[in-house]
C-alpha cells in the first residue's frame, strides 16, 4: 500500500458505484469514492428512480381520489392538488436516502473525494486538483439523457425538458408531449396525466416499450389509451421551437411523408440514455470505448487495462440501477479475490406506471427464435385480489421450453408487477420449470397467485379460467 493511496477507488457514487465502494470496504479494502454531485446516489437517487417513484405514488393517490376509484369503494372525497407539498415530499425522500448513503460511507470508513475524477495514467486520477493513486479503479459513472437533434432542452424555462426537468415542473401543464415511448417517458407522462395534463406520446417505432414482450407492448398500449394517453406511433420529431410560453413541434411520418405541427405547454424529451464516458480522459489510462460509447469488460468486469474495472450504465447491457448494484457487489468481490458473478440472463425490468409492467428473461419472440416453446397466460381480472382491489387490467405470461419445461421468461402487467417479478426471477435463477412454480403453494388471496395460474396454464390446466 505504500505506493498507493487506496486499494480501491470508485469513480461515481450512483447505485453501482456506492454499492461497489461499500462492498469493497466490507471486504477489508481501503476504499474511496469520487463523486462531484453535492449528494451521493447518482442519477437514480437524486433525479431518477427515487424522485420519480415519489411522484408516481403521490399522483396515484390523487387520481384514485379524483377519478372515482375510491368512490366505487364507498369513499367520497373532493381532492385539491397542492403541488408544492407533493414536490416537497419528493425532495424529502431524496434527502433522506442520499443522506443515508453518506452515513453508510462513514460507517464503512469510505473516503468521499468530492469532485469529478479524470485519469492521468492507468492507476492515477485527478480529483479537485489532487492526484489520487489506486491499485484498482472502478469506473461507475452511469449515464445521461440522450439528446435529440433539432430539439434543445432547457430545464430552467420548463417548456422543453428532459427527465430531470419533468420532475421539477412548477405547475401542471395543459398539454404535455412526450418524445419517446420508453420506460421513463411513460412513467413521467403518467404522473402529469394523473394530475390533469393532456398527454401525447410521440414514438418513432410502431409500438411503445421497445425490447419488451410483444403481447405486453400491445396490451400496455391499450391500457394507456384507455387512461387517456394519445399515441402518435411511427412518427419522428424533426424540430422544436419555443414560441412565447409554448413549444411547437414539427412531426414527420417515420417512413417519410408530409410534416405536421403539434403545440404543447411542456415537451419531455425521453429517447434514451448514453454512457457517461466523456470527460474521464480514458485515453490517458489506455482505454477506448465501443461504437456506443461503452467500456467493454470481461465476465468479471475487468477492462483491457489491468487494475481498471467498469460496471453499470457505462458497460454493455440494460441501463438499470439493480443491474449496476449487482455488478458493483460482484466487481468488489472479484477485486478481493472472491468469485463475484452476475447472471445477466435474469435481470428483471419494471415500468412503474399503473398498472406496473415487469418482465424477466426472454420475450416470446426471442424464445421462439431459439426453439419450440410453451406459453401460459392468466388474466388479472380472474385474480381474486386484483378483483377486490378494482385492478382488473393486465395478465401474467410464462414462457417455457417445450422439451424441458424450464422457464425462459415471465412477463407481468399488474398493479404490483414490480414486486411479483422477483418470484419469477428467483425461480429462473434456480432453473425452475413451469411445473415447479405451478406446484408451489401461493398465499390466498394475493396478486402472485396469477403467476401460479399462468404456470399451470403452460400445461393447459389453470383453475380459474
Amino acid at each position: 500500500m505504500a505506493d498507493y493511496d487506496y486499494d480501491v477507488l470508485v469513480i461515481g457514487a450512483g447505485p453501482g458505484g456506492y454499492v461497489a465502494a461499500i462492498r469493497a470496504a466490507q471486504l477489508g479494502l481501503k476504499t474511496a469514492c469520487a463523486e462531484g454531485r453535492e449528494t451521493l446516489g447518482g442519477t437514480c437517487l437524486n433525479v431518477g428512480c427515487i424522485p420519480s417513484k415519489a411522484m408516481l405514488h403521490a399522483s396515484e393517490y390523487y387520481e384514485a381520489a379524483a377519478g372515482g376509484a375510491m368512490a366505487a369503494m364507498g369513499i367520497k372525497v373532493k381532492p385539491e392538488l397542492d403541488l408544492p407539498t407533493m414536490q416537497g415530499q419528493r425532495k424529502d425522500a431524496v434527502k433522506g436516502l442520499t443522506g443515508g448513503i453518506e452515513f453508510l460511507f462513514k460507517k464503512n470508513k469510505i473516503d468521499w473525494l468530492k469532485g469529478y475524477a479524470q485519469f492521468t495514467s492507468a492507476d492515477t486520477v485527478e480529483v479537485a486538483g489532487k492526484a489520487v493513486r489506486a491499485k484498482n479503479i472502478i469506473i461507475a459513472t452511469g449515464s445521461s439523457v440522450t439528446p435529440l437533434p433539432g430539439v434543445e432542452v432547457d430545464n430552467d424555462k420548463q417548456i422543453i425538458v428532459d427527465s430531470t426537468g419533468a420532475l421539477e415542473l412548477a405547475k401542471v401543464p395543459e398539454h404535455m408531449v412526450v418524445i419517446g415511448g420508453g420506460v421513463i417517458g411513460l412513467e413521467l407522462g403518467s404522473v402529469w396525466r394523473r394530475l390533469g395534463a393532456k398527454v401525447t406520446c410521440v414514438e418513432f417505432l410502431d409500438q411503445i416499450l421497445p425490447g419488451m414482450d410483444g403481447d405486453v407492448r400491445k396490451e400496455a398500449n391499450k391500457i394507456f389509451k384507455k387512461q387517456g394517453v394519445e399515441f402518435k406511433l411511427k412518427t419522428k420529431v424533426t424540430k422544436a421551437e419555443v414560441k412565447g410560453k409554448k413549444a411547437v413541434l414539427t412531426l414527420e411520418p417515420a417512413a417519410g411523408g408530409d410534416a405536421e405541427t403539434l403545440e404543447a405547454d411542456v415537451v419531455l424529451v425521453s429517447i434514451g440514455r448514453r454512457p457517461n464516458t466523456d470527460g474521464l480522459a480514458l485515453d490517458k489510462a489506455g482505454l477506448t470505448v465501443n461504437a456506443r460509447g461503452q467500456i467493454e469488460t470481461d465476465h468479471d468486469f475487468r477492462t483491457t487495462v489491468p487494475g481498471i474495472w467498469a460496471i453499470g450504465d457505462v458497460v454493455p447491457g440494460p441501463m438499470l440501477a439493480h443491474k449496476a448494484e449487482d455488478e458493483g457487489i460482484a466487481c468488489a468481490e472479484n477485486i478481493a479475490g472472491q468469485t463475484g458473478i452476475v447472471n445477466h440472463d435474469v435481470i428483471p425490468s419494471v415500468v412503474y406506471t399503473m398498472p406496473e409492467i415487469a418482465g424477466v428473461g426472454l420475450t416470446e419472440e426471442q424464445a421462439k427464435e431459439r426453439g419450440e416453446v410453451k406459453v401460459g397466460k392468466f388474466p388479472m381480472m380472474a385474480n381474486s385480489r386484483a378483483k377486490t382491489n378494482h385492478e382488473p387490467d393486465g395478465f401474467v405470461k410464462v414462457i417455457a421450453d417445450a422439451k424441458t419445461d424450464r422457464v425462459l421468461g415471465v412477463w407481468v402487467i399488474a398493479s404490483v408487477a414490480g414486486t411479483m417479478i422477483a418470484q419469477a426471477a428467483q425461480a429462473m435463477e434456480f432453473g425452475a420449470t413451469s411445473e415447479d412454480i405451478a406446484y408451489t403453494c401461493h398465499a390466498h388471496p394475493t396478486h402472485s397467485e396469477a403467476i401460479k395460474e399462468a404456470a399451470m396454464a403452460v400445461t393447459g390446466k389453470p383453475i380459474h379460467i
